[in-house]
């Protein structure tokens, strides 16, 4: 009988072994993954941190030793300020960072005819200063294209628009893992063109809302600033590309605009000629945006108190038709009685200067997110 009883809780343990078994390894399995998947990750930010844009401070730009006409008092000027939305982010699209599903958001194809539209209403605007933002370099989401040539090389050859180009990173990160398919890798960022002479170019970095490690795989904010002498005078045109920061808690487009104002009111110190152009992410509150109310659950842009920069400065945006667009959903096939739109696009200009005009120009949303705004000057 004992050797029965014996037998039987040997073969009733042995049982019990066979059944912890395959739980066992499955446990094992999912630990050998969870393990796995830290080492990756801490290997990744281990990558992007040691290869994390560090800008200066300042930094000289390059630019074209090409002469450029002479500016002086008196001369009248068209300043263009376009985001073209890295040539992806026409009325196709949606963006996930916007409220919408989509990462990539063109396939090469596309992309390029984007640019060519771009290009093409550039060509027809022809003005004398081109402010750009989202200019892609090297980036995944636009198929590696090189922007910067691309542009520059078609309005120069295709339309004999013979432009100086100053252009200044300020999204440069080798790989952005997220979402899920991940951005990837993006070189990215704010071009100037001109047909007037450049004296010097000069990367300004801007406050970086984001800590560690949430900036790795964020923007580096800057303005491109040019600077040309004004003949018959002791001044300079000083021409201010920006872009200022999107997806922030607020904290960041505060510190950026306050550090742009330090900027303006040293040059206001100078008396130099000034324009600032871009995309703010902002309203100016002396704009009329009651046509494009805010919407709920959508992206909703920050305000900035032009009274605040004082009576050296004139604070323009045309609210006539909309700067910008949601991306939410696609714009085409969408109703766009309904639709969310923005004026955040536009100008901040010296009082030393009197504006002619200031005309958001309604492309209709085809190639990029945003419309173009053309201003029309002269220095006094």
């Amino acid at each position: 009988m004992d050797k029965e009883n014996k037998q039987y809780r040997s073969d009733n343990t042995n049982t019990g072994l066979r059944k912890k078994g395959p739980a066992g390894k499955i446990l094992r399995f999912l630990l050998s993954m969870f393990l796995l998947a830290a080492i990756l990750f801490a290997g990744l930010l281990e990558y992007l941190t040691l290869t994390e844009y560090r800008p200066q401070e300042r930094e000289h730009v390059a630019v074209s030793p090409w002469p450029g006409d002479p500016i002086y008092p008196g001369i009248s000027l068209k300043v263009m300020t376009w985001n073209c939305g890295y040539g992806a982010l026409g009325d196709n699209a949606d963006f996930f960072m916007d409220g919408g599903k989509s990462v990539m958001t063109a396939d090469r194809e596309r992309v390029r005819n984007n640019l060519a539209g771009i290009e093409q209403t550039a060509a027809q605007l022809q003005p004398d200063v081109c402010f750009l933002q989202e200019v892609d370099r090297n980036s995944t989401r636009s198929h590696h294209i090189d922007e910067l040539i691309e542009i520059n090389n078609t309005l120069m050859e295709d339309y004999e628009l013979d432009y100086i180009p100053a252009f200044a990173y300020n999204f440069d990160v080798e790989f952005v893992p997220f979402p899920i398919p991940p951005i990837g890798k993006v070189r990215s960022g704010i071009m100037t063109l001109t047909d007037i002479s450049i004296g010097s170019a000069e990367r300004i970095q801007l406050p970086c809302p984001f800590k560690w490690p949430v900036r790795l795989g964020n923007l580096k904010r800057c303005l491109l600033i040019t600077r040309t002498p004004v003949r018959e005078s002791e001044k300079e045109l000083v021409l201010i590309n920006l872009h200022l920061e999107a997806f922030d808690d607020g904290e960041g487009k505060i510190a950026q605009t306050k550090a742009l104002r330090d900027i303006l009111n040293e040059e206001a110190v100078k008396g130099n000629y000034v324009i600032a152009g871009g995309d703010f992410n902002q309203t100016f509150n002396n704009t009329d945006i009651s046509a494009y109310p805010q919407q709920e659950g959508k992206w909703q842009p920050g305000t900035i108190d032009t009274e605040e920069f004082g009576d050296d400065w004139q604070c323009l945006m045309d609210s006539d038709v909309p700067t910008c667009r949601s991306l939410d959903q696609p714009y085409a096939g969408a109703d766009h009685d309904t639709f969310q739109y923005y004026v955040i696009d536009g100008f901040i200009v010296s009082s030393n200067i009197e504006v002619k005009s200031c005309e958001t120009r309604d492309i209709g949303f085809v190639q990029t997110d945003h419309n173009p705004v053309l201003m029309e000057c002269v220095l006094k």
